[in-house]
């Protein structure tokens, strides 16, 4: 039977309109108190720090001896006043663990973006966690080694770092919870392109074995996109994010070996997209021909398109506009595919 492709014309897309406009900044300084601050429904906690931080990789990341770079983070003003940091120039990427209280049996990985120059830490890590925490999910954030500054590895480095932290994800959930199984893994933006390679390059060896752990299946249980970089070498890439993961001049062969929907895997997990129609950095197109890609393999995948909300929202902004309706639906197909919440 043929199936017909998604275009810009196919989609019902909602008409309700929204606001993004900042909200009032809260009247307190985040670092000087241990008490919880709710900033909305969706940016929870504020103050709350991970329960434990895991390094990825047991001594040093592979081919640390090539570079010579020395992490460290940057504060990032934005118009909400929250804390908003970025992790620049990774040399030991970690996972940090944020541990539900009311524990449904499911876990989340989370991959923030920055368009492979950076790692955004609150925005699409610390705040999503804090949020999926209160339905009963373990959350693991994490960094991850940036591919333009001269690792060994290149391309692929950012991906060794994801297959490890699932490794050491499951390991912790096995020695904590006696269970490694039901993974949901999210990313957003450029960390969407690396979750979306996890998803199809789960079983590509691209290191070396270092430990037991590297045993353990990279395999998420199912995957979620949140406005992401999909599209390598077309006039709807994201320029910034190919030019750091490939180089200002890849060849086509590179190109092709990173674009997500040239490479779709049949066994990839069930694939959730989220994406906003006025999104002029990754325009909706990467999410849109990634569903037609994944429909014409046969793996299942859903796609979500908001009018409103451009690029990078996360959490923030989100309340009383549509796009609060986004970790719902997520929740909601994540219970449909065998990770549900805990019920509330």
């Amino acid at each position: 039977m043929m199936k017909a492709a998604l275009t810009r014309r196919s989609m019902m897309l909602g008409t309700a309109a929204m606001s993004l406009a900042a909200c009032a900044t809260p009247d307190v300084s985040f670092a000087e108190t241990s008490e919880r601050i709710d900033f909305d429904r969706f940016v929870i906690d504020i103050t709350r720090q991970p329960d434990e931080t895991l390094s990825i990789w047991p001594e040093q990341a592979p081919g640390r001896d090539a570079v010579d770079l020395t992490e460290h983070m940057v504060e990032r003003q934005n118009s909400f006043g929250l804390p908003d940091r970025a992790a620049l120039d990774v040399t030991a990427p970690t996972v940090s663990y944020f541990r539900s209280e009311n524990f449904s049996g499911n876990t989340i990985l989370l991959i923030p973006g920055g368009g492979y120059q950076r790692v955004v830490i609150e925005k699409e890590g610390w705040e999503g966690a804090r949020y999926f925490n209160q339905f009963g999910y373990d959350v693991y954030v994490m960094t991850y080694r940036l591919p333009f500054q001269g690792w060994p590895s290149g391309a692929d480095t950012p991906l060794q770092d994801a297959q490890r932290a699932m490794r050491v994800l499951r390991n912790h959930n096995t020695n904590t919870r006696g269970s490694d199984a039901n993974v949901l893994a999210i990313g957003f933006s450029a960390g969407g392109h690396l979750a979306g390679s996890l998803n199809q390059r789960f079983a590509d060896t691209v290191y070396d074995p270092v430990d037991a752990l590297d045993e353990l299946s990279a395999r998420p249980d199912i995957t979620a996109l949140v406005y992401p970089v999909v599209l390598m070498g077309s006039e709807h890439t994201h320029a910034g994010s190919q030019n750091n993961l490939l180089g200002d001049n890849p060849a086509d062969d590179q190109l092709r070996a990173y674009d997500l929907t040239r490479n779709v895997n049949p066994d990839s997990p069930p694939l959730f997209l989220l994406h906003a129609l006025d999104d002029t950095s990754v325009v909706m197109e990467n999410s849109m021909e990634l569903m037609n890609a994944y429909r014409d393999a046969d793996v299942p995948a859903v796609l979500h398109i908001f009018e409103h909300g451009g690029h990078g929202f996360g959490m923030r902004g989100v309340e009383n506009t549509p796009l609060e309706d986004w970790p719902g639906l997520l929740m909601n197909w994540a219970a449909e595919n065998g990770l549900p919440p805990t019920p509330r």
